[in-house]
């Protein structure tokens, strides 16, 4: 158990807390590119604790800026865009992407009262479809480029679930929570499980960009090897994961981004590639997307859905878990794992440095590819389709993540 201070530590997400300041190291989504069309150009977001609008201008460059107009504080939410940002209903006042007050349409046209004003405003970038911002210091690293989100031999696609009422943490946790797969999915798709007993080994092995989660489980054969599951938790707020496609006709890859939209509140977005010989779909480009609804109302779940089965677990523990209530045992050692790397990490950026995953060197930051295994789907090496044009597989580094030279 942890007490409250502890809690408090590893679950606030606010400007100036510890976690808020740790999380505001790295890039998180925003949203969905595709979710910005001319007709509908500018979006109203949350995400750690701050109120902001992301936008598209007239010359399809994308902004973030602060919610309230810094002059009478209405939403810019309700505003219009041209070439040049984003202009205020209300009084008109207008804002580039910087920030910086371009028009202040009611004060005399020599006054200078606009070169006084600067909006939040923060750096946005596009990568498999997502739209990417930076709330930490400067000078900020670069986007990482995942493999799921730079693979381009294949189909992407986008999958946005409905608001989660719980924290970032609660989710994350689950990422490194291995046992919980045959109890709450056991009986749904590919997870049907296939022990007559619950007879799992699991390691957690921490490596350069977090954490990576082995699972090991009798196969059909007594005498056979164990069949390996092995996928990393990409710290602080992504899974990376496989699962056989459709009727097993391949294998879904994917990136589950748990974005910590305040502090009792998550919002996920799921990136899937399945990797073919016909489609091609650009990093730069614009995947399809849809919203799933995990939930008809308070506690009312689609307990059909893997997503919404997770979500049950998470929300019903409470909008922050009272970590001072739990009693973990030998199967969570994952999880204790998590939490002392949040802990160091903390640390880190409290000395001024670099959290662990922080890329700042454009050479490694090309591909990044993961060792994904998972034997018992019959994945059993490590798929790189951006590198084998799809048909091939790659043998794996062992536990950890690799920059392919492509």
């Amino acid at each position: 158990m942890l007490s409250r201070e502890e809690n408090q530590l590893l679950t606030q997400v606010g400007r100036g807390t510890p976690a808020g300041e740790l999380l505001r190291r790295y890039w998180h989504p925003v949203a969905v590119a595709g979710e910005l069309t001319e007709e509908k150009p500018i979006k109203a977001v949350k995400i750690l604790g701050e109120e902001l609008v992301v936008y598209r201008d007239t010359m399809g460059r994308y902004g973030l800026l602060g919610e309230h107009c810094p002059h009478r504080l209405a939403s810019l939410a309700f505003g219009r865009v041209d070439e040049q940002g984003i202009r205020c209903p209300y009084h008109g006042w207008k804002f580039a992407a910087s920030g910086k007050c371009l028009e202040q349409p009611a004060e005399p046209a020599d006054s200078t009262f606009k070169e006084r004003i600067q909006q939040t405003a923060y750096p946005v970038e596009k990568l498999g479809g997502l739209l990417f911002a930076y709330l930490g210091p400067t000078p900020q690293p670069l986007l990482p480029r995942w493999d799921v989100l730079t693979w381009e031999h294949g189909k992407r696609w986008i999958v946005i679930d409905s608001l989660l009422d719980c924290n970032w943490f609660q989710p994350m946790e689950n990422s490194v929570d291995p046992s919980h797969l045959y109890w709450l999915h056991g009986h749904s798709a590919h997870l049907a499980p296939r022990m007559r007993n619950y007879d799992e080994r699991h390691e957690f092995i921490p490596f350069e960009f977090g954490i990576m989660k082995r699972r090991s489980t009798p196969g059909k054969n007594p005498a056979a090897p164990p069949l390996v599951d092995q996928h990393p938790l990409l710290f602080p707020t992504t899974l990376r994961h496989v699962a056989p496609y459709q009727k097993g006709d391949g294998f879904r890859h994917n990136l589950q981004i748990r974005v910590p939209v305040d502090d009792t509140h998550t919002q996920v977005y799921r990136v899937n590639f399945l990797a073919t010989v016909t489609d091609h779909s650009p990093a730069e480009g614009d995947p399809t997307f849809h919203y799933s609804q995990l939930k008809t109302g308070q506690r009312q779940y689609d307990m059909t859905k893997v997503s919404a089965q997770d979500s049950m677990a998470w929300e019903t523990q409470g909008a922050i878990t009272d970590r001072r209530q739990e009693h973990l045992g030998v199967a969570d050692e994952g999880i204790i794992l998590l939490r002392k790397l949040v802990k160091e990490q903390i640390e880190v950026v409290r000395k001024g440095q670099d959290p662990i995953g922080v890329i700042r060197d454009p050479q490694r930051n090309r591909i990044i590819e993961f060792d994904v295994i998972n034997e018992r789907i019959g994945l059993g090496r490590a798929q790189c389709p951006e590198r084998d044009q799809a048909i091939a597989l790659s043998v794996g580094t062992g536990a950890g993540g690799s920059v392919a030279a492509t």
